[in-house]
């Protein structure tokens, strides 16, 4: 089972996670489009989350016009912009302004065929995580609200600051175990900034036959199957990533923490740094 995608040179449409994660629910690809460069695609069995990365474009679905959206220059200068697009539907992407447009294609299978909206970055729910070394900010961006608009797609963004931990004390999704936990697949996409920088992704089960770390660089690509999966920046460097998750047990995220780590978030409330 395949973990860690490094990074590729996007050029148009390029699918990013492959069969090799095994994942069965979810699915990660970007678009990287010049200006004044377009792209028709379908998005067949899979509801999509585009996050805007970088850029501005318009996205184009029968009725549905999403005109020139996205308002950052990079994913750490603003809140992002996002597309749902359902099931079955034909789309069109054009890069417009004068940087090019970077998309983040966040894919998840679907039963139910909904209707496309924009997530505006005004609507991005942003709220900062953890005390002591584990600070983070975390964007919300297809989550709870969106019940009844969606079909199981999760969607948000994590900055972690320079030497901290995120998606920490260490949680873990692989089990359908109500109401303790929720079995979901889930992919990051990083970015660093300085982007010569680094983070380390750690990911291990309860009797370590998962336990495995990687060196995650700038637009490298993680597929969690199963297992903890706390993420760590080097110091000096911030370290982004765009998280995609989805089961077929709900919406509803309930991760379950390592037990031998809980005890770091009970005393969190205890602790202002």
């Amino acid at each position: 089972m395949k973990h860690f995608y490094e990074k590729q040179e996007v050029k148009g449409y390029q699918k990013i996670v492959d069969d090799a994660a095994g994942l069965e629910v979810i699915g990660f690809d970007k678009i990287y489009l010049e200006p004044g460069e377009s792209i028709e695609l379908e998005s067949g069995v899979y509801e999509l989350g585009l996050v805007i990365l970088a850029g501005k474009g318009d996205i184009v679905a029968g009725e549905f016009k999403a005109l020139d959206k996205g308002q950052r220059n990079d994913v750490f200068s603003g809140k992002p912009t996002t597309i749902y697009i359902p099931r079955d539907t034909a789309y069109s992407v054009t890069a417009k302004g004068y940087i090019p447009l970077e998309i983040g294609v966040c894919k998840v299978k679907a039963d139910k065929k909904y209707e496309p909206f924009v997530v505006e970055p005004e609507e991005v729910v942003t709220e900062h995580r953890g005390q002591l070394n584990c600070q983070r900010d975390v964007n919300d961006i297809i989550t709870s609200k969106y019940e009844g608009k969606v079909d199981k797609i999760v969607l948000g963004e994590t900055y972690g600051c320079p030497g901290q931990w995120s998606s920490y004390p260490s949680h873990k999704h692989d089990t359908d175990r109500m109401p303790y936990e929720v079995n979901m697949e889930e992919i990051y996409h990083f970015k660093v900034n300085p982007p010569q920088g680094f983070g380390i992704q750690v990911m291990y089960n309860d009797d370590f036959s998962l336990n495995e770390s990687y060196m995650v660089r700038n637009d490298d690509t993680i597929a969690i199957k199963e297992g903890y999966h706390p993420v760590a920046a080097a110091p000096g460097y911030s370290i982004y990533y765009l998280w995609v998750m989805a089961g077929t047990s709900g919406r509803k995220l309930t991760p379950c923490d390592d037990p031998k780590h809980a005890w770091v978030k009970a005393v969190e409330h205890m602790v202002k740094y």
